[in-house]
């Protein structure tokens, strides 16, 4: 089955070339699409140079309409699973086929990667981790269904989701409201353990305050789209 790994970036000049050549060992098994989020660093120049496969989006439209652009891409050149990657080499490529095996095996339409199953690798801030503990309650709350990592941006999915969510995807901080859609429409997910990085260089864009921000904004977002949805 044709895989296409979507790697979004917004201002990681430092970070992405080792991203991609972090990948060239499995360029043989997939593609990738580097989505460039109007960049303001040397984003576009780097990924220009290396003569990478890339879109450059004319205007800032954040993680949200970075990742709906690649599943956009996906759908239109016919890919029948896409894998979510994060261009700041957090994320190991050892991972991906783990990723896709319950896809292929016809177990999951969503399977995400969960750095928090097995507690290896980095674990992200104390902050980050108590906003991810309330948005797992609000979940499940809401789906009735466990997930311990909602905010990976380490994950894949099948030809039908690619289709939903090429057309239905949350714009602001998506991760935990696309799983909510994926339950609440009826999508199959399960989770895998993986091992996470620490981000190589340069800054997160999600600081403490955002973080707090975020737990807040996403929680009513999935309370409100479960309210809607009955």
């Amino acid at each position: 089955m044709q895989t296409l790994v979507i790697i979004p970036a917004f201002n990681e000049e430092e970070n992405i070339t080792e991203t991609v050549s972090s990948l060239i060992p499995y360029l043989g098994k997939y593609h990738y699409l580097i989505l460039n989020d109007c960049s303001n660093d040397n984003t576009k120049e780097i990924l220009q140079e290396g003569n990478y496969n890339f879109i450059d989006l004319p205007i800032n439209l954040g993680i949200g309409g970075a990742i709906q652009t690649g599943y956009r891409y996906a759908e239109t050149h016919g890919y029948e699973i896409v894998v979510q990657f994060d261009g700041d080499g957090q994320h190991d490529p050892l991972f991906i086929d783990s990723l896709i095996e319950p896809i292929l095996n016809g177990e999951a339409d969503l399977v995400i990667g969960s750095r928090f199953l097995t507690g290896e690798g980095f674990q992200s801030t104390g902050i980050r981790r108590f906003g991810i503990q309330i948005l797992q309650s609000v979940i499940k709350i809401c789906t009735n269904q466990v997930v311990t990592d909602s905010t990976s941006g380490f994950r894949a999915i099948n030809n039908q989701l690619v289709t939903f969510f090429a057309k239905n995807y949350a714009q602001d901080y998506p991760e935990p409201e696309s799983i909510t859609a994926a339950i609440v429409n009826g999508y199959r997910i399960i989770e895998i353990p993986v091992v996470m990085k620490e981000r190589r260089k340069g800054k997160s864009s999600i600081t403490n305050l955002k973080s707090i921000y975020y737990m807040i904004k996403v929680s009513l977002a999935i309370m409100l789209y479960k309210v809607i949805k009955k």
